[in-house]
């Protein structure tokens, strides 16, 4: 095994980039997991069970990073000097600013699920687009700068759908119960 300080990638032996198998990475996880698990080491003494279980634990930790995506872009900018800073970099560009506003908007005007749906459709849409810029910026062009920007825009997104996601089911529910 590698070391507690390599990087997720070189713990999972994946090539450092942001277009991944996922298929690849939970298998490759599977595997760590069952040479690591603290249980093999039952019978061991103290030190290496806690090995075990710090090897378990940072295993994981990569893992849960490794498998979504706008981790994955967030560790890759991090890695290579452009680091996210979500709470201290909230620079977006003007367009997406006013995209923003315009969508919330709509959800505040927003009275139906069809309505609803329609702008989770629509904030999906960009997400696809954003991950496919993220992949350009990262995999082709290798700017990370560009791609961090990116990332914090699709935090943003995902934040949006998940508020999107709770109006639909409180607009479902209200309709569920007049239908009582």
């Amino acid at each position: 095994m590698t070391s507690l300080q390599s990087n997720d990638f070189e713990l999972f032996d994946l090539p450092a980039r942001f277009a991944q198998d996922r298929a690849a990475i939970d298998a490759r996880w599977k595997a760590l997991q069952r040479e690591a698990h603290p249980d093999r080491f039952a019978a061991e003494d103290a030190t290496a069970q806690r090995l075990a279980l710090q090897w378990s634990v940072r295993i994981n930790e990569a893992y849960q990073r490794l498998k979504d995506p706008q981790k994955r872009a967030a560790y890759l900018c991090e890695l290579n000097g452009a680091p996210i800073a979500a709470h201290t970099n909230t620079s977006m560009p003007g367009a997406f600013l006013m995209l923003q506003m315009s969508w919330r908007e709509a959800l505040e005007d927003a009275s139906g699920v069809d309505e609803l749906e329609a702008i989770g459709t629509l904030a999906q849409s960009y997400k696809k687009l954003a991950l496919a810029r993220i992949e350009a910026g990262v995999d082709l062009e290798h700017d990370y700068t560009a791609a961090a920007g990116e990332v914090r825009a699709l935090m943003f997104v995902e934040k949006f759908l998940a508020e999107v996601h709770t109006r639909i089911e409180q607009a479902e529910n209200a309709a569920a119960a007049k239908g009582q």
